[in-house]
């Protein structure tokens, strides 16, 4: 039997205008409410994802696209940074 712990209702998560970059001029934008952030990148493709705000005062990110491939990141003072599995990353902040 698996108990699951009910998620909260209100997020300290700030929403707002999403916007990253990579290392060859790739960018990664959008917009995100609460913890719930939806992102499209330059080949139209859609991220969805969400925002956990840890104990520490960091929040950490996580983005899943249709075809599978998962981005994740940590925020700290303002900057975000994600990484994929394929070790690209994207620097970027919330507007």
């Amino acid at each position: 039997m698996m108990i699951y712990r009910r998620r909260r209702q209100r997020s300290s998560v700030p929403g707002g205008f999403y916007r990253f970059e990579g290392g060859q001029r790739q960018t990664v934008y959008g917009f995100g409410e609460g913890d719930y952030i939806r992102l499209r990148d330059e080949f139209g493709n859609v991220w969805t994802g969400h925002a956990e705000k840890q104990a520490d005062g960091t929040t950490r990110f996580s983005f899943r696209d249709s075809e599978g491939n998962i981005i994740n990141g940590i925020s700290e003072c303002g900057g975000i940074l994600l990484r994929d599995e394929h070790g690209n990353t994207w620097r970027g902040f919330v507007d």
